[in-house]
C-alpha cells in the first residue's frame, strides 16, 4: 500500500514552488516620517536608510533609529553603509532593533562579517552590475558563491559613485541559475518592475525587491526629488509586485522556460 506523500511535500519541480512564492519588498532612502508611514501602509516587508554622508538620501544613525521606532511588528528596518568603519556599523545597528545591515561599497566577506559580529546580525551584501552587455560577464555565482554569509545578494547597477543611480541593469543577461536569495534593485519603477520580478525570480532560490528613486516624488523640473517618496507610487509599485506574482502563480512554467 502506497502511504500518501504529507501536505508539507515540496513539489517535484521546485522551480514552480519558488515562482509562486511571494516577493518580498523594501521601501528605501526614507527620510520622512509621513513616508515611513506610507511605505508600511501600503505593505512593505522593509524599509531603509541609508547611513552614507555623500548621499542626498542620508541620515544620521540617530535619525535612522528615531524613524525605525515607528515601524509595527514584523517590518524590517535595514541599514545601508559603504565602506563604513566596522565599529561603527556595530554601533548604529545597535540603535535600531532588529536591523539587518547592507553593505553597498567595496566591503570583503570578512570586512561584513567582522561589521555584523562575526556573523550574528544578517546582512545583505550589494552585487553592482555592469550597464550594457557587461552584466553578462559580471560572474555572479561566484559572487553569491564569496559572500555566502550575506542573507541575501542585493542586485543593483555600476554606475559612477555607489548606488543604482536610478539606472536598470540588463536583467536578461543574469546566470539561469544562482542558488541564492536574490534582491533585485536600480532602477525599478511601478512601470518595469513587473517584467524584472519575471525574468529574475525562476533563476534564484528567493527574489525580494528594492526601490528607492522609483517611488520619489517628482520635482518642478519632472526629476525626483531625491529622499522624499510619493505615497501613491509606492502603492503602484507594490501594486505591480503582486501582478507579477499572480503571473507566476498562475502560470510559472511559461516564464522558467523563457528564461
Amino acid at each position: 500500500m502506497t502511504t500518501p506523500l504529507p501536505a508539507s511535500t515540496p513539489p517535484a519541480f521546485p522551480g514552480a514552488a519558488r515562482s509562486a512564492a511571494r516577493t518580498r519588498i523594501k521601501i528605501c532612502g526614507l527620510t520622512r516620517e509621513q513616508d515611513v508611514d506610507a511605505a508600511v501602509a501600503a505593505g512593505a516587508d522593509a524599509v531603509g536608510f541609508v547611513l552614507y554622508a555623500p548621499s542626498p538620501r542620508a541620515v544620521a544613525p540617530e535619525r535612522a533609529a528615531e524613524l525605525a521606532r515607528r515601524l509595527p511588528p514584523f517590518v524590517t528596518p535595514v541599514l545601508l553603509f559603504v565602506n563604513e568603519e566596522p565599529s561603527k556599523v556595530i554601533a548604529a545597528c545597535a540603535r535600531v532593533p532588529g536591523a539587518i545591515a547592507q553593505f553597498h561599497g567595496d566591503e570583503s566577506p570578512e570586512e561584513c562579517r567582522a561589521a555584523t559580529g562575526q556573523g550574528a546580525r544578517p546582512f545583505l551584501r550589494a552585487a553592482r552590475i555592469p550597464l550594457g552587455d557587461g552584466a553578462a560577464r559580471f560572474d555572479l555565482v561566484k559572487y553569491a558563491h564569496d559572500y555566502s554569509h550575506a542573507q541575501a545578494i542585493l542586485l543593483d547597477a555600476h554606475v559612477e559613485g555607489y548606488g543604482g543611480g536610478g539606472k536598470a541593469f540588463n536583467w536578461s543577461l543574469l546566470p539561469p541559475s544562482v542558488s541564492s536569495h536574490l534582491v533585485l534593485s536600480g532602477g525599478l519603477t511601478p512601470a518595469n518592475v513587473t517584467d524584472g520580478i519575471l525574468q529574475v525570480r525562476p533563476r534564484c532560490t528567493t527574489l525580494a525587491v528594492d526601490v528607492s528613486s522609483g517611488v520619489e516624488a517628482d520635482g518642478p523640473d519632472g526629476k525626483p526629488v531625491r529622499g522624499v517618496k510619493d505615497a501613491e507610487k509606492i502603492h503602484r509599485f507594490i501594486a505591480a509586485v503582486r501582478a507579477a506574482d499572480a503571473q507566476l502563480a498562475k502560470n510559472p512554467h511559461e516564464f522558467l522556460s523563457a528564461t
